[in-house]
């Protein structure tokens, strides 16, 4: 069996991808092409979070229960955020649906990174690099990660709504 060296970022954003493609059938390399990254790093992010016990031996269903305690109780201490400068991006954590309909975020706005976004707000550090260019067409995909930045990012009240956000969603999983 491979040692296991931690996790990385890129792990937890393959884990979502494989969530909200809902059970249909896919191959790493549909991955891979959907999330930007390398077909080998999909593979090494899906060995990576078998020994982590976040996958199944087959490296096809994600045992959502695991994932879900780690991503509650473990996220925000493994991949920390701090919201940075103003940039243009897309909006993610409480500026993004489906929390921002339950907080009122006032002037504060949170986004990626991105050259083709269409808000201004303090840059939130994606998962990973790619993030901001693969949910243009998934929506499901995008929703999840903006559920996971306000747990990283959030204030108690905010990772409360976050949290009943990826409950609801983890059970159509």
């Amino acid at each position: 069996m491979k040692k296991h060296n931690g996790m990385r970022p890129q792990d937890i954003v393959v884990l979502l991808k494989i969530i909200s493609m809902k059970g249909s059938y896919w191959r790493n390399i549909d991955i891979a092409n959907a999330l930007q990254i390398s077909p080998s790093e999909i593979s090494e992010a899906l060995n990576r979070c078998m020994i982590a016990k976040l996958i199944d031996n087959k490296k096809r269903s994600v045992h959502i229960n695991a994932f879900k305690e780690f991503l509650i109780y473990g996220l925000k201490y493994v991949f920390p955020t701090e919201p940075g400068a103003m940039v243009k991006g897309i909006p993610t954590a409480h500026s993004a649906s489906p929390i921002k309909e339950h907080i009122s975020s006032g002037a504060d706005v949170y986004v990626w990174p991105y050259a083709k976004g269409n808000k201004r707000g303090q840059a939130i550090e994606p998962l990973y690099k790619t993030v901001a260019a693969s949910v243009q067409d998934d929506k499901s995909f995008y929703e999840l990660l903006v559920i996971v930045d306000t747990i990283r990012v959030g204030r108690a009240r905010e990772i409360n709504f976050a949290v009943i956000e990826l409950e609801k969603r983890l059970l159509n999983a």
